[in-house]
């Protein structure tokens, strides 16, 4: 079993920046990808950034060069940090896991509303 526990979400106004954390414990494996997911009321989940426990990423277009995803193995934890915010990065994001051998983990979701 995999847990995430998310936070960081908030309200900001546009241009403004937020840094979001990804906590997992349980039985996790070595070679996993963790990431970022979003989903705006009406709209599909969309990927926002994930990256490998190689440290290799990738960013969907829309969020190139204003977000940035790390993460830190020993503490388990992946983040986003989210500058130059706008308001169509208002949505719920939700934190993932992902192991080589399939099992996938979601954490409860955490509110981000850009508005002035």
């Amino acid at each position: 079993q995999v847990q995430l526990v998310e936070s960081g979400g908030g309200l900001v106004q546009p241009g403004g920046s937020l840094r979001l954390s990804c906590a997992a414990s349980g039985s996790i494996s070595s070679d996993n990808t963790m990431g970022w997911y979003r989903q705006a009321p009406g709209k599909e989940r969309e990927l926002v950034a994930v990256i490998t426990s190689s440290n290799r990423s990738n960013y969907a277009d829309s969020v190139k060069g204003r977000f940035a995803i790390s993460r830190d193995n020993a503490k388990n934890t992946v983040y986003l940090q989210m500058n130059s915010l706008k308001p169509e990065d208002t949505a719920v994001y939700y934190c993932n896991y992902d192991s080589w051998n399939g099992f996938i983990a979601w954490g409860q979701g955490t509110q981000v509303t850009v508005s002035s």
